[in-house]
C-alpha cells in the first residue's frame, strides 16, 4: 500500500491531519504552525459550515488560515501574518456570497483559489489546486470501491476501512450485491439504537436528538461499539451484544445444550467463553451407562468442530475462550491440547489461576487436585511443575495464557449473584454464567489538544457520556439467543467502555509508552474514564431506575446508586481499530511497519503514518530504510534514524515484559471489567521471560494475561516482515 503524505489541513476534518514538523520544536510531535499559532480576531456573521457529508459544523477560520499558510509553505513561502490577511479576505467573500445562507466546504475552497490568485500569489493557488484535485481522485478511488457513486457516503473512513466495510458490515441484497453506504450504515445504527429512548418516556424530539448525538460520535470516528452492533442493528437478526458466557454442566443435555446455544451466537457474529471445570476428568465412572467420561479436553475438540463449521458459514469468525481450572484432575492435558499447533484453531485456551496455586509456585510446594464430581481432593502435584508446562506450552504457541480467578471474584461487584467461572472470548469481560456483554471503544487519536500538548478532556467527557447513553441503549434493543441470557445480562446491565488509538496518542503527545509519563498518562485517561462513565451510569439510574441486581451489589454497599454493574473493558479492537484508523486498544505499536490478516485471508501492510511524516519532515525517509523496517519491524538498531525519535516509536518487542505489565497493571485499576492485552515477545524470547511476566501480572493484580512469541504460530494475524511467516 502506498501512503500519500498530506501537505496541508483544511476542509473541517474532511482532510488528514496537519504534517509534523520538527526544527526548533520542544515537542517534535506537534505542528509548529500549531504551536506558534496566534489566532486573529474577526467578527464575521459565518457561524457554521456545511461538510460534504452534510453534517453542519462551527465555523473556524483558523482552517483557512492553516490551509493557507501550509499551501505557500508547501512552495517555501514562511510569511504566517499575510497567510491570515489572506483568510480574513476569503471570510470578507464567503460573507457577501453567503449572506443568507450556510456555506458548504466547497464554496470556502473555490474562495480561497480565487483569493490566492486574485492577490497574486500564483505558485500557492497552483500547490492548493493540485492538493484539491489529489483530494478528489483520493474520494473516486474510495467510491470504486464500495461502489457508491456519492463519495460523501463514505465520511471518514480509509480505503482498509471501505474494503473491510464492503465486505463484512454493510447490508447486502439477495444476490451478495451491497445496497448501503458507510453513512448509511451509521444511521441505521444510530437509529435503531436511539429508539430504546421511548421506553423511558421520551419525547420523539429527544429521541431524534439522541439519533443525531449516536450518528455524530460515529461519523467523526471518536466511538465505535463491538462489530455486532454495526452489522446487525436494524435489521431482522439484532443481536447487538459480541460477547457471551455459557455454562458446560456435566450432563449430555447441559454439555451438548451450551454447544447448540453456542451455534446460534455464532451464526450471528458474537463469540462465547465457556468454563469446561465442571467436566469430569476422563476415564471417571458415568452411570449412566456404566462407561467412562471422555474429559473436558474431548467436549473441547467437539465444540471446537462444531463451531468450526459455523465459521464457515456465518458473518465474521466467532471466537471462543475455553478455561479450566488449575486445580482439575485433566488440568495437564488441558495445558498440552495445543500443544501440536493444528487443532483448536477457533479457541483461546486459558488456565483459571488460584491465589493458592500461586503461593505454592513461589514457595515451591505441591497444591491439591479437585475431583469436580465429587468435590473432594483427589491427589497433588508439584506447583512448579505445572507453573513449568503452562509457559513451556505458551512459549511454543501463545496458548494457554492465564486469568487470575480469585482476583476476578474478589473485585466484582456482583459477588452476590455467584461466581464467575470464565470470560468472554478474549478476556476482557469475566462474566458470569448465561451473561453477556456490549462493547465500545472511544479512539483517543481524536482527542489530542497540540496547543496543549494534551487532550481535550471537555470533549472527552462529553462522548464518554454519549457513549455509556448509547451502551445501555443497545442492551435494551438487544435480541438475545435465550431467555436465560436475556434474564442475566439485563440483571446486571454490564458493557465495556474501552479505548483505541492509545499507542498514537502517546506519539502524538510525544510520551514514550514504556516511561513514567506513559504510565502516568494512562492512569489519567482511565481514571478520567472511569470517572464519567459511572457518572453517567448514576443520572440513567435516577431516570430509568438501578439494574435489577443492584441490591446487594458492591454499588449498593457503597451508597452508589447504578445502572450498569460494569462499566470499563479494554477490548483488542482488532477489526475496530482499523475502521477507526487508530493503534489497537491499549498495546503499544506491534511493528512499525507490519503484515495484518484481517478477515481470515485477507493482509494488508502497514506503514506507521505517524512515524512517515516524521522521517519525511526531519530529512531521514529513504526507501532504502523503510525497507529495513519492514524486515525487522522496529526502528532501535537504525542508527540513521535520530534517537529521539526512536524513543517515541517502540513496538511491543522492544518493550520489556515488565513495563508491559505496569502497563496493563496500571490501567486495571480503573477498568472494573477486565483488559484484553498481549505481551508480544520476540522469536528469541526464553521460556524463563514468560515465566517473570505471569509472575509479575499475578503480583501486579491483573485480572488475566496472554502472551505471544513472533513466529511461534503459523497462522499469526500480524506478521512483522515482508511475506515472513
Amino acid at each position: 500500500m502506498v501512503l500519500f503524505p498530506c501537505l496541508w489541513r483544511f476542509a473541517y476534518y474532511d482532510l488528514s491531519p496537519a504534517p509534523f514538523c520538527y526544527l526548533n520544536n520542544p515537542n517534535p510531535f506537534i505542528s509548529p504552525f500549531i504551536l506558534n499559532f496566534m489566532t486573529t480576531e474577526l467578527l464575521t456573521s459565518i457561524k457554521k459550515i456545511i461538510k460534504r457529508d452534510g453534517r453542519i459544523v462551527d465555523f473556524d477560520i483558523a482552517k483557512i488560515q492553516d490551509a493557507i499558510f501550509s499551501a505557500a509553505q508547501s512552495v517555501g513561502g514562511k510569511d504566517k501574518e499575510l497567510a491570515d490577511k489572506l483568510a480574513a479576505q476569503v471570510v470578507e467573500l464567503l460573507e457577501e456570497r453567503s449572506a443568507h445562507s450556510t456555506p458548504t466546504v466547497d464554496i470556502v475552497q473555490d474562495l480561497v483559489e480565487k483569493t490566492l490568485i486574485e492577490q497574486g500569489h500564483a505558485q500557492t493557488a497552483k500547490a492548493f489546486i493540485l492538493y484539491r484535485h489529489k483530494k478528489d481522485q483520493d474520494q473516486e478511488r474510495r467510491v470504486l470501491i464500495t461502489g457508491m457513486r456519492d463519495a460523501d457516503e463514505n465520511l471518514q473512513f480509509s480505503d482498509q476501512a471501505l474494503k473491510i466495510l464492503e465486505r463484512r458490515y454493510l447490508l447486502k441484497n439477495q444476490e451478495g450485491s451491497v445496497i448501503e453506504t458507510p453513512k448509511g450504515m451509521l444511521r441505521r445504527v444510530a437509529h435503531n439504537i436511539a429508539q430504546a429512548d421511548k421506553f423511558y418516556k421520551t419525547s420523539k424530539e429527544e429521541v431524534k436528538e439522541s439519533e443525531e448525538q449516536f450518528y455524530t460520535l460515529m461519523a467523526e470516528l471518536k466511538f465505535l461499539p463491538n462489530s455486532p452492533t454495526l452489522m446487525n442493528a436494524g435489521t431482522t437478526t439484532q443481536q447487538l451484544g459480541s460477547c457471551f458466557v455459557l455454562p458446560v454442566e456435566d450432563t449430555m443435555e447441559g454439555i451438548f445444550g451450551s454447544l447448540k446455544y453456542a451455534a446460534l451466537i455464532h451464526q450471528r457474529g458474537s463469540g462465547t467463553g465457556f468454563s469446561f471445570s465442571r467436566l469430569r476428568r476422563k476415564g471417571d465412572f458415568v452411570k449412566a451407562n456404566a462407561g467412562v467420561a471422555a474429559g473436558p479436553v474431548a467436549f473441547l475438540k467437539v465444540y471446537d468442530k462444531a463451531l468450526e463449521a459455523i465459521k464457515q458459514g456465518g458473518i465474521r469468525p466467532g471466537a471462543n475462550m475455553a478455561v479450566l481450572n488449575v486445580d482439575h484432575p485433566d488440568i495437564i492435558r488441558f495445558i498440552e491440547a495445543k500443544g501440536n499447533k493444528t487443532g483448536l484453531k477457533n479457541f483461546n485456551l486459558s488456565v483459571a489461576i488460584t491465589e493458592r496455586f500461586m503461593k505454592a509456585v513461589e514457595a515451591d510446594r505441591d497444591f491439591y487436585i479437585t475431583d469436580p464430581r465429587s468435590g473432594k481432593f483427589c491427589g497433588k502435584l508439584r506447583a512448579r511443575d505445572v507453573f513449568a508446562i503452562i509457559t513451556l506450552n505458551a512459549w511454543k504457541s501463545g496458548d494457554p495464557g492465564l486469568i487470575f480467578i480469585d482476583e476476578i471474584n474478589r473485585k466484582h461487584p456482583a459477588k452476590h449473584l455467584g461466581e464467575i467461572e470464565t470470560t468472554n472470548q478474549c478476556g476482557e469481560a469475566p462474566l458470569l454464567p448465561y451473561e453477556g456483554i456490549v462493547l465500545g471503544s472511544i479512539n483517543l487519536n481524536k482527542f489530542i489538544n497540540p496547543e496543549e500538548s494534551d487532550l481535550k478532556w471537555e470533549e472527552l467527557k462529553e462522548t464518554v457520556r454519549t457513549a455509556v447513553h448509547f451502551l445501555d441503549n443497545v442492551i435494551d434493543m438487544n435480541s438475545y439467543p435465550i431467555k436465560e441470557i436475556e434474564t442475566q445480562t439485563k440483571k446486571t446491565r454490564k458493557f465495556g467502555l474501552g479505548v483505541m488509538g492509545f499507542a498514537d496518542m502517546l506519539v502524538k503527545l510525544g510520551i514514550k509508552y514504556d516511561s513514567d509519563q506513559g504510565l502516568e498518562m494512562g492512569e489519567k485517561i482511565l481514571s478520567f474514564i472511569e470517572e464519567n462513565a459511572y457518572q453517567m451510569s448514576s443520572e440513567l439510574a435516577k431516570t430509568r431506575g438501578v439494574c435489577p441486581g443492584w441490591e446487594g451489589s458492591e454499588h449498593q454497599k457503597m451508597g452508589r446508586k447504578i445502572r450498569n454493574m460494569t462499566c470499563l473493558s479494554i477490548s483488542p479492537t482488532g477489526t475496530i481499530s482499523i475502521l477507526a484508523n487508530a493503534s489497537s486498544g491499549c498495546e503499544p505499536f506491534f511493528a512499525i511497519s507490519y503484515q495484518k490478516t484481517v478477515l481470515g485471508d485477507t493482509e494488508f501492510v502497514y506503514l506507521n503514518k505517524d512515524f512517515e511524516k516524521v522521517a519525511k519532515e526531519r530529512g531521514f525517509y529513504s526507501p532504502g530504510m523503510i525497507r529495513k523496517i519492514v524486515q525487522t519491524g522496529s526502528l532501535q538498531e537504525l542508527k540513521e534514524i535520530p534517537k529521539d525519535v526512536r524513543e517515541i516509536f517502540v513496538t511491543a518487542q522492544d518493550i520489556s515484559p515488565e513495563w508491559h505489565i505496569k502497563m496493563q497493571s496500571t490501567l486495571q485499576k480503573h477498568v472494573d471489567n477486565s483488559i484484553s492485552k498481549t505481551i508480544n515477545f520476540p522469536r528469541t524470547a526464553s521460556i524463563k521471560d514468560v515465566e517473570d511476566a505471569y509472575l509479575l501480572a499475578w503480583k501486579g493484580k491483573c485480572k488475566g494475561i496472554t502472551i505471544y512469541r513472533d513466529g511461534s504460530y503459523e497462522d499469526q494475524v500480524v506478521t512483522i516482515g515482508e511475506g515472513q511467516d
